[in-house]
Parts: structure tokens; sequence; C-alpha cells
């Protein structure tokens, strides 16, 4: 498919996901016998509510990502990751302690990461994990549970999980089948526009200068995607019914995939929402509310949109379905095997 035509495609897609969301509702209007104006100022509170919320997390991460383009060569990717697979894959559910962004910044960053030469496992690993293990989520989810064991919980199974899917994709897939183009570096098939194949380190000037230019185009790329994701998030908050839900999550096996449900509705950025998951903990058993604060970081509306603009659409798919398994079987077994 030409550049054009992914273009065409894209602006294709963009169309038919407003008129999802002006359908469903005007369904909603038609349905529930409520005020048209009600429902659209619920939704337009909850599509402001999330898009605030993301916006500057998805700022910093682009401006990391410009920061990176400017000063980190693939010289600097060799010498700081390991050469074995396994504990390379370890290393990248760390790196968010060196990049402290949410899933909404996160993605950027992989992405420069990748064109960088980042082995592909230890992004995928990066972009699942450093939502959670981060040190602003790590203090937040402190601050609402205590140092207990919900936070002991939620960064031993998202390394876990992260680190698991890392591994799958080293041992079962090569970066030409599972990223886009634009998100590889020369050597593996990428662009060799976006990135010399031997670069210079830039002078502090320059590289601030190409540092901000880049934050502003990529921004304006990926924020593309996050309205998408925030959309169809603030509908799917108008449209359903949250008291539904919490009558259905009493049971150890229903409980874990109303909260994974939940998560990936809400739509709620990872560094507050460790404060929602609060008002459940009472209603919702443990087990269950660590899927929502693993799983809900790591997937949820707006990052599955994201994850298109570097990957290829049918790896978007497994990146959305390992984790949920992953996190659903932990939550599950917890719920089954442990009393908190």
């Amino acid at each position: 498919m030409d550049t054009h035509a992914r273009v065409m495609l894209r602006r294709a897609l963009l169309w038919a996901a407003a008129l999802a969301v002006v359908t469903l509702l005007l369904v909603a209007v038609i349905g529930t016998g409520q005020d048209a104006g009600t429902i659209i100022s619920i939704f337009s509170t909850r599509f402001l509510g999330i898009f605030i919320e993301a916006t500057p997390f998805l700022l910093l991460g682009t401006l990391a990502s410009g920061l990176i383009d400017a000063f980190v060569t693939p010289d600097d990717i060799a010498r700081f990751v390991p050469r074995n697979k396994i504990l390379a894959t370890i290393v990248g559910s760390l790196l968010g302690f060196l990049f402290p962004v949410c899933e909404c910044g996160v993605v950027p960053v992989v992405r420069r990461l990748f064109t960088k030469g980042l082995p592909m496992s230890v992004g995928v690993t990066f972009l699942l994990a450093a939502p959670v293990i981060n040190p602003v989520v790590l203090v937040s989810t402190a601050v609402a549970f205590g140092i207990g064991p919900t936070l002991i919980g939620r960064v031993v199974i998202t390394i876990v999980v992260a680190v698991t899917v890392g591994l799958i994709f080293a041992l079962g897939a090569r970066p030409q089948e599972v990223l886009r183009p634009q998100a590889m570096a020369p050597v593996m098939g990428g662009s060799s526009e976006i990135i010399p194949l031997y670069p210079r380190r830039k002078s502090l000037g320059v590289g601030l200068k190409d540092a901000l230019r880049l934050a502003g185009d990529e921004f304006f790329e990926m924020g593309r995607y996050l309205i998408i994701g925030t959309l169809l998030a603030a509908t799917m908050q108008t449209l359903v019914s949250q008291d539904v839900l919490i009558a259905l999550g009493r049971g150890p096996v229903v409980s874990v995939l109303v909260m994974q449900a939940l998560a990936f509705l809400l739509s709620v950025c990872s560094t507050v929402d460790a404060f929602l998951a609060l008002a459940f903990a009472g209603t919702f058993t443990t087990g269950s509310v660590l899927a929502f604060l693993t799983f809900g970081p790591m997937v949820d509306i707006k990052s599955t949109l994201m994850f298109a603009g570097v990957f290829k659409g049918r790896v978007v798919f497994y990146l959305i379905l390992l984790p949920l398994l992953l996190t659903m079987w932990i939550g599950i077994w917890l719920n089954l095997n442990i009393t908190f």
C-alpha cells in the first residue's frame, strides 16, 4: 500500500470513528429517553476530563522523544542494553525510572527508541511496564493504598506480564513483522530519512531546537490517536452504566473481568488510577483491583489507538490480548488462592 493510500485509509478511519461516536450518542438519546442536552453535557464533561488529564503526559512523552532523537545515538543504545535477550527484556521493564511517562507519553518515546535501534522485545516490555514502573505512579499508589500487598502486587504483576510479553515477541517475531516502517531503524528496513545511519551527536543549541521541532510534529501526529481514543472512551463512559458493572463484580472470576473492562473503558491515566481503584476496594476482590491497576495502564482505548501508529494491525491485537489474558489469569488465581 503506497503512502497516498495509507493517508486516505487513515482519514476514512477518522471519519468512521467520528460517525460511530455520533451514532452511539444518538442511540443513547433515543434509547434512554434522557434529554439530548443532558447526554451531550455528560459526554462533553467526560471527554474533556480524559483529554485534559492525558494531554500533559502526551506532551511530556513527545518532548522526551525529541530529546532522545537529538541526543541519543544508536551507539548509546548498544552500550546500555545487554546482549542477552532475557536480561535485556528485564532491563526494559525498569526503563520507566529513566523515562517516567504514563501510557499516553510512553508510545512516542518507544517509537523514537525503536528508530535508534532499541531491540524490539525491550521496547515492547518498556511500553507495557513504564506506565506503572515509574516513580510518579509508584508514589501515587503508595499514597492511595499504603506500602503493602496492593503496591507490591501491582509492581510484581506488571513486571511479570511485561517481561513475559516481551520474551514472546523476542522469541517469536521479527521487527519487520511487528513494527511499521516509520518506527524502525534503517538497518531493520526503516526510512533513512528518519535517522542518518551514522549520526553524530548534536550540539546543545542545535539539539534543543531540533528536539522541540520534532516534539511538536510528533505531538500533533500522536494527538490524533489520543483524540479518537478519548472520544471512544467518553462515549463508552456515557453509554455504559457503572452501577451495572459494579453489580456484576462480586465473584472471584467475574469481578476480574468486570474490572478489566472498566480499566479499558474508563481510560484513566496511570498517575491517578490508584485513587479510582481505591473506591472499588471495599466491594471488589483484591485480585480484581490488581487486574484494574495492571491491565489498565498497559492497554486502554486511547493507548490502543496510539499503538496503531507504531505497530502493525495484527500486532496491536496481540498487544491487547496477551496482557488481557495474563492479568486475568493472575487476578483469578489470586482470588482463588490468596487471602489478603
